[in-house]
């Protein structure tokens, strides 16, 4: 949602949860048993009780030692009043669920393209976005006109992220970064995730300060992403744009904001409008499996098509004459899926590192655009 660019799946996406599949969060991870919904018999059809957001447990945070000293390098860099970050500390509170919604999956549970594609490319999603797209259409045009990101790759981001507004987290944003900033699960690489988390505390005290806002009063998700596209709050201060004109950028309420900042982040990160073609082509792989060191290459397209073809990739189609990076996508017990992705695939990698959530953006818009098709409205673009 930048640093959207290391939480590979770090900011929650509310997905529409199958029958056919346990719950899971925007890694693909399956939630812990205590954060699963259960089935409840049915019952008479009653007023929908309103959302509760997620409160956590008071700690004193003031009394950590590594709080003070982050507290007092804050306050000399930003020029803020130590007392009033003293007063606002004492408000935060831990939240555990934070905690157990960024531990790593279990060792040995195998990735699943089909079953997470299923969570996220679902009717639901399909027809919010076309309403989305039909009510948006001019500033997606104009978005795709400055910023050349197509209509669908928006469409598609906000849609995976939070159902264009549907889902867009009910966690304090400064309870969800204090606890990951100061009390992150043991993981590997647990203090530069630390590290990040205390850059995206500080981003948003200057966000809020910025914004003449109550830090206190922004809700977002379990990972301190904010509003219709979940952007962190570095990405806030950094991307956001005031695209509807009206003085001031809300991510929250204004879709027309909303789009123009993904567009914009999606730009900042490598997005070329002069790339040819599809962002994706499906391709097969050869049994000798010379291609096999072309995978896991980095979030980079690297490779000529003649060298993906020399070494056993056959795409379905030829590709235009430009760089690719071979992409396996795994499902489980089932034959992984093999493509060749260009270089807009990877700028989308960079608002979440994941294969499975970068491919579940491209097909989501595209079945988005497809619908719109059929029921015979042009995309304009």
């Amino acid at each position: 949602m930048p640093m959207k660019t290391l939480i590979t799946a770090l900011l929650l996406s509310a997905a529409t949860l199958s029958a056919a599949a346990a719950p899971v969060d925007r890694y693909g991870y399956t939630l812990p048993p205590s954060m699963q919904k259960k089935k409840q018999p049915a019952a008479p059809k009653k007023k929908a009780a309103p959302a509760v957001d997620y409160v956590g447990e008071y700690v004193n945070f003031g009394d950590w030692q590594e709080v003070r000293a982050f507290l007092d390098d804050v306050a000399a860099r930003d020029g803020f009043e130590r007392a009033e970050l003293n007063a606002l500390m004492a408000q935060i509170r831990y939240v555990d669920s934070a905690v157990q919604l960024v531990k790593p999956a279990p060792p040995g549970k195998p990735k699943n393209w089909q079953a997470y594609s299923k969570l996220m490319i679902d009717p639901v999603r399909i027809d919010a976005g076309v309403k989305f797209w039909n009510e948006n259409s001019e500033a997606l045009s104009r978005a795709e006109a400055l910023y050349g990101v197509p209509a669908e790759i928006v469409v598609g981001i906000l849609g995976v992220e939070t159902v264009y507004g549907r889902n867009t987290g009910r966690f304090r944003v400064l309870d969800a970064l204090t606890t990951l900033a100061f009390a992150y699960p043991e993981a590997p690489q647990r203090r530069e995730r630390m590290a990040f988390f205390r850059g995206e505390l500080e981003s948003t005290l200057l966000f809020a300060r910025q914004a003449g806002v109550d830090p206190l009063s922004l809700k977002g998700s379990f990972a301190g992403a904010i509003g219709m596209p979940q952007f962190m709050p570095s990405s806030v201060i950094k991307y956001a744009v005031d695209f509807d004109g009206s003085g001031k950028v809300d991510l929250l309420n204004s879709s027309v904001d909303a789009i123009g900042s993904v567009a914009a982040f999606l730009a900042g990160h490598g997005w070329q409008r002069e790339q040819a073609g599809p962002v994706v082509y499906a391709a097969t792989v050869s049994p000798n499996r010379a291609w096999e060191p072309m995978l896991g290459r980095g979030l980079a397209a690297t490779y000529r098509p003649q060298e993906l073809v020399a070494a056993g990739v056959t795409p379905a189609v030829a590709p235009p004459e430009q760089l690719y990076g071979l992409v396996d996508l795994q499902n489980g017990a089932e034959p992984t899926e093999y493509w060749l992705a260009n270089g807009n695939f990877f700028a989308i990698t960079q608002y979440n590192r994941s294969y499975f959530y970068a491919m579940s953006v491209v097909e989501l818009g595209r079945a988005v655009r497809l619908a719109r098709a059929a029921a015979g409205v042009s995309s304009g673009m």
